[in-house]
């Protein structure tokens, strides 16, 4: 973090840059990176220790909110998918949990995590909302798309899927086929696309205004801060539980026939 005083525009940039390493295609976000996984490994050891504790008698506060969690989510599943749900379940319960994590990173006062981290480590950027991060949520998207693509072979066979993009919306005619394949294509693609600029559309969004909160005076920054963050507690789960509802529904898609 440079010393001295920045200026509005110096600090707004300098809270939007990512600890970047590389150059263009090969550039890594280390800082998404390790917020990530730094979290994926929180959620891991929560239900962990959650499963250890977990007893037929009468649960505790623990087993309570974790079994509500699992429940709340495998009837989000058995609402919108009609497969086999051995694999989309826990999937939709990681994307879940997951992407609530990395939104409710935003709530830490944007200066406290960058300060403590250059202090302790000299880095000189570090942005702890890896979904205000477009590389988080296309990485996240990306894994969605392999897996849609995983599902309607599953689903209806090498050859049923190939029928599906050369057939359909307008017929089996050849002179249609590079219509319905180009279609085809196009809405493929935008699932994963719609799910990741959703995701950081909203989360970069609401981090620039907390930035901006953060260049008024000290005195004053608790009104619009605290009224902005109590709205943004209702996004960050209400986010969350969109990317996980539209993977669900992208993938009954995929594995239904049409």
């Amino acid at each position: 973090m440079a010393s001295g005083t920045p200026s509005p525009s110096e600090y707004v940039k300098h809270h939007i840059t990512n600890l970047s390493y590389g150059e263009g295609l090969w550039t890594i976000h280390a800082d998404t990176i390790v917020v990530s996984i730094a979290l994926g490994l929180f959620f891991l050891f929560f239900f962990i220790l959650a499963a250890r504790r977990a007893t037929a008698g009468v649960p505790g506060k623990l087993q309570n909110f974790v079994e509500m969690l699992v429940d709340f989510v495998d009837n989000a599943v058995k609402d919108s998918f009609h497969g086999p749900r051995q694999f989309v379940a826990p999937l939709a319960l990681t994307i879940f949990v997951w992407v609530f994590l990395w939104n409710l990173m935003d709530i830490i006062p944007v200066d406290y995590l960058p300060l403590l981290s250059y202090k302790l480590f000299g880095l000189e950027y570090t942005r702890v909302v890896p979904s205000a991060d477009i590389n988080g949520p296309f990485g996240l998207s990306i894994v969605v798309f392999a897996l849609i693509l995983i599902y309607s072979v599953k689903g209806k066979g090498v050859g049923g899927y190939a029928k599906e993009l050369l057939f359909h919306p307008f017929g089996k005619n050849p002179v249609l086929w590079p219509a319905n394949l180009l279609l085809n294509v196009v809405e493929l693609i935008a699932k994963p696309v719609s799910l990741a600029l959703r995701l950081f559309g909203n989360l970069y969004a609401a981090e620039m205004i907390f930035i901006l909160i953060a260049l008024l005076p000290w005195w004053i920054q608790f009104v619009p801060g605290g009224a902005w963050a109590a709205f943004h507690i209702l996004v960050i789960p209400l986010q969350a539980f969109i990317f996980m509802t539209l993977t669900i529904v992208y993938l009954s898609l995929a594995y239904e026939e049409h």
